[in-house]
C-alpha cells in the first residue's frame, strides 16, 4: 500500500485509535498487576488480559508495517507466554520491564503518526530477552509433541457479503478453535488493497478438518511438515486460541464512527453561527411584534421558541459528541507516581475519583501538563519520606487524590495530597531572595498562590525533573487561565495541599449573563457567576483605594467595570453586582443593570494589539455589535492585589473601542 493512498491513510487513522484502546487497556492491567505479584490466580488473570492486548498490537502494526511496534510487542508478548506457561516466574523487575515496553510502544506509534524520529527499543527487547528462562520441554517437532497432529493451512478473505452474514474474523477465528489450536494467524495484502487472513491450524489426524469446515468460507490446505507451535516470527491478528476471551462487555464496532476533531469544531462553528443568527431573528421580531396581529403572532412566536429549543438540544447533542472521559488525563498519572516515588524513596498511594467526569477534548489536551506538574509537585513537594511521616504519626505511605465532578457547565479538577503542607515561611523566604513583592501583613492563601505561581520562582535548590524546571507553576496558572478557569489553594501545615482547578465544560458557546454599563454590554460566563445581588451605594466603603460591600457577614472586594474601563456610568441608588469565586476568592463586578440570560458563541481575540487583561473574548448577540465577554477570574486577581491597577487603560480601551 502506498502511503498516501486514502484507503490506507484510512486504515492508519483505525490503527491509531485501536492502538490507543489497547494500550490504554495494558496501562490499566499493568497497575493493577503491580499490586497482585504473588497472587497466583489473580496474577493469571491479569497476565492474560496482557498477553491479549500485545498480542493484538503485534499484529495490528505488522499490517501498518510499523516495524519496531510489532517487533517490541511480540517480546513483550513472548515473556507473558513463559509467565503463563510456567516457564518464567512474574517479579518486580519483570513488571517495570512491561510498564517501559508499554510506554516506549506508545511513543513509538506516537511518532509514526507525527513523523517523528522513532525511539530505540533494544534496551527494552534486551531486558525481556534476559529474563526469559527458556525452560526443558519437548521440541516443537518432536514425538512427543506431534505424533497426534497435523498442520492446515486456513485461509479467510473478508467480503462485505461475508461480514454482512455474521463472517468476519473473530467469527472464523472462533470456528477454527473448536476444532484444533491456532498457532498462527497472518495477514496478507493482496493487489488491489485486498487483505486475507492466513490461519495456521494444528489439528489432531483423527479430526476431518475439511469436513468440519464445510459451511465455513474459508479455503484450507493441509501442510505436509508437522510442527506444534511457531515462535519467533509469526504476525497474529486478535487474539489466539490459548488467549482467554476479553472480560466484560464492550461497544460493538459497528456502532461506533471515529471523527476527526477538526470536522467536529467546523460543525460547532456552524452551530455557533446558528446560534447568532437566531439571537438575530430574536431580535428581529422584538421590533416587528406590535405591528402584527396577537392571533398571527403566537404562531410566529410558538414556532420561535420551537426553533429555539431544538437549537438548544442541537447544541447539546454535538457537545455531547466531543466531551470525553477526564480519565484520558488521569490514566497517566498513575506511572508518573509510581516512578517518582521510588526515585524519591517515598511511598505513594494514587486514588482517582470521577474518572468517567466528561469535558471537551480540546480542553483534555490543554489539561494535561497542568495536572502532570501538580501530581509531580505532589510527590516532590508535599509527601514526606516514609522515615518522617512515622515521626510525625502518619502512616508510612502517603496518599495523592485526583478528582474530577461536574456541576452544570464547570467541572472542577482536584489535585490533593495529605503530605507536610506549603512552608509559607520558606515560601516568603525565597520570594524574597528572587526580587518579589510581598504584601505587608498577614499572607491569605491566595497570596501565597500568587507568589507559587510567579514566573521563575521555585522553592527547590536545584532544578529536577519532579518538580519541573523554575516554571511550572507560572505555566499552571496561565494555562487555566487562558482555558477561561481559575486555580485555588487549600493547605494546612503537616495537614497537606490542595489543588483546586474549575473550568468551563466547554469553550465554543456557552450560556452567559449580560450587564450594562453606561451604553457598552458585557457577558459573564454563567457558570462563573453564584449569585446576583443588588448593593446600595451607602454599603460601599473605600478601603486603600478599593472598594468593598459587605457580604455575607464579610466583606466583598467590588469592581466598578465603569471605572477600570473609563465608561460612562448612570449615576443610581444602588448597583446590580455578579459575585465570582469562592471563599478568600469572592469578588463582585458591580453594573448599572443586568440586561438577562443569553446563549452567546465565544470568539478569541487573537490580535495581540487589542487584547486587555479581564476580558476573554467577543460575542455576538444579534444586534451586530460586538459584546465583550469579561473574565472573572483575572478580574479577581487584578481586584485582589494590595496596589490598584487599571485593567484597562484609556489606550487599551480605545483599541477594543476599535475593534468593536
Amino acid at each position: 500500500m502506498a502511503g498516501n493512498d486514502a484507503f490506507f491513510d484510512g486504515f492508519l487513522d483505525d490503527y491509531y485509535a485501536e492502538s490507543e484502546e489497547h494500550l490504554t487497556a495494558a496501562a490499566d492491567t499493568l497497575l493493577r498487576l503491580d499490586k497482585l505479584i504473588g497472587q497466583p490466580a489473580a496474577e493469571r488473570a491479569a497476565v492474560d488480559d496482557l498477553f491479549r492486548y500485545f498480542h493484538t498490537l503485534k499484529a495490528i502494526s505488522a499490517m501498518v508495517e510499523l516495524k519496531p511496534a510489532e517487533v517490541l510487542a511480540h517480546h513483550l508478548e513472548h515473556y507473558l507466554r513463559a509467565i503463563r506457561d510456567g516457564e518464567n516466574a512474574l517479579t518486580a523487575g519483570g513488571t517495570d520491564l512491561l510498564i517501559e515496553g508499554t510506554r516506549r510502544l506508545e511513543q513509538i506509534i506516537s511518532a509514526h503518526r507525527t513523523q517523528t524520529a522513532l525511539p530505540a527499543i533494544n534496551d527494552v527487547v534486551a531486558g525481556v530477552a534476559s529474563l526469559i528462562r527458556v525452560a526443558a520441554r519437548p521440541a516443537a517437532d518432536s514425538p512427543e509433541r506431534s505424533s497426534e497432529d497435523r498442520r492446515w493451512i486456513c485461509t479467510f478473505v473478508p467480503t462485505k457479503e461475508l461480514l454482512a452474514s455474521g463472517f468476519g474474523v473473530d467469527a472464523i477465528r472462533k470456528r477454527l478453535a473448536e476444532i484444533g489450536t491456532i498457532v498462527d494467524a497472518t495477514p496478507r495484502v493482496g493487489p488491489n488493497a485486498t487483505i486475507s487472513f492466513e490461519f495456521t491450524l494444528l489439528v489432531p489426524y483423527s479430526v476431518d478438518v475439511v469436513q468440519q469446515l464445510i459451511d465455513v468460507p474459508v479455503t484450507v490446505q493441509a501442510e505436509t511438515t508437522v510442527n506444534a507451535a511457531v515462535e519467533g516470527t509469526a504476525l497474529p491478528i486478535g487474539s489466539d486460541a490459548s488467549a482467554p476471551a476479553a472480560s466484560g462487555t464492550g461497544t460493538s464496532l459497528s456502532h461506533v464512527v471515529r471523527v476527526d476533531l477538526s470536522r467536529l469544531d467546523h460543525l460547532m462553528q456552524s452551530v455557533g453561527d446558528m446560534v447568532i443568527s437566531r439571537a438575530r431573528l430574536s431580535d428581529s421580531l422584538t421590533r416587528i411584534e406590535r405591528h402584527v396581529p396577537a392571533v398571527e403572532w403566537r404562531a410566529v412566536q410558538e414556532n420561535a421558541v420551537a426553533i429555539d429549543r431544538q437549537l438548544r438540544m442541537l447544541r447539546e447533542s454535538i457537545m455531547r459528541v466531543r466531551l470525553v472521559p477526564v480519565g484520558e488525563i488521569f490514566r497517566r498519572m498513575p506511572f508518573v507516581v509510581r516512578d517518582l516515588a521510588r526515585e524519591n524513596g517515598k511511598k505513594v498511594q494514587l486514588e482517582l475519583r470521577g474518572q468517567t467526569t466528561e469535558i471537551d477534548k480540546y480542553l483534555i489536551e490543554r489539561l494535561m501538563d497542568p495536572v502532570l506538574h501538580l501530581v509531580r509537585n505532589a510527590v516532590s513537594h508535599g509527601i514526606e519520606a516514609p522515615d518522617v511521616r512515622l515521626a510525625e504519626g502518619k502512616k508510612p505511605e502517603g496518599t495523592i487524590t485526583l478528582t474530577a465532578a461536574a456541576v452544570g457547565d464547570v467541572v472542577t479538577l482536584e489535585v490533593a495530597d495529605d503530605g507536610r503542607g506549603v512552608d509559607v515561611a520558606a515560601v516568603v523566604e525565597k520570594a524574597r531572595e528572587a526580587g518579589l513583592t510581598i504584601p505587608a501583613g498577614a499572607l491569605d492563601v491566595s497570596d501565597i498562590l500568587n507568589i507559587l505561581c510567579a514566573p521563575g520562582f521555585s522553592t527547590k535548590r536545584e532544578t529536577d525533573r519532579e518538580s519541573g524546571r523554575g516554571v511550572g507553576m507560572a505555566v499552571v496558572k496561565e494555562t487555566i487561565e487562558q482555558l477561561s478557569g481559575t486555580v485555588t489553594l487549600d493547605t494546612e501545615p503537616g495537614q497537606g495541599t490542595r489543588y483546586i482547578l474549575q473550568l468551563p465544560v466547554t469553550l465554543a458557546i456557552a450560556d452567559a449573563l449580560i450587564g450594562r454599563v453606561g451604553v457598552e454590554s458585557f457577558a459573564i460566563p454563567q457558570g462563573s457567576v453564584r449569585e446576583v445581588i443588588d448593593v446600595p451605594e451607602a454599603d460601599i466603603r473605600q478601603l486603600e483605594q478599593n472598594e468593598i460591600a459587605p457580604y455575607r457577614d464579610g466583606a466583598l472586594p467590588i469592581i466598578r467595570l465603569a471605572r477600570i474601563f473609563g465608561i460612562p456610568d448612570s449615576p443610581a441608588g444602588h448597583v446590580h453586582v455578579f459575585v465570582t469565586g469562592t471563599g478568600s476568592n469572592a469578588v463582585g463586578i458591580a453594573v448599572d443593570r443586568i440586561v438577562g440570560q443569553r446563549e452567546i458563541v465565544v470568539r478569541t481575540i487573537a490580535d495581540p494589539l487589542v487584547r486587555v487583561d479581564g476580558v476573554s473574548g467577543a460575542t455576538d448577540l444579534g444586534d451586530g455589535r460586538v459584546v465583550l465577554i469579561l473574565d472573572p477570574a483575572v478580574l479577581g486577581r487584578l481586584a485582589r492585589q494590595r496596589t490598584p491597577r487599571a485593567i484597562g487603560d484609556a489606550a487599551a480601551w480605545g483599541r477594543l473601542r476599535a475593534f468593536k
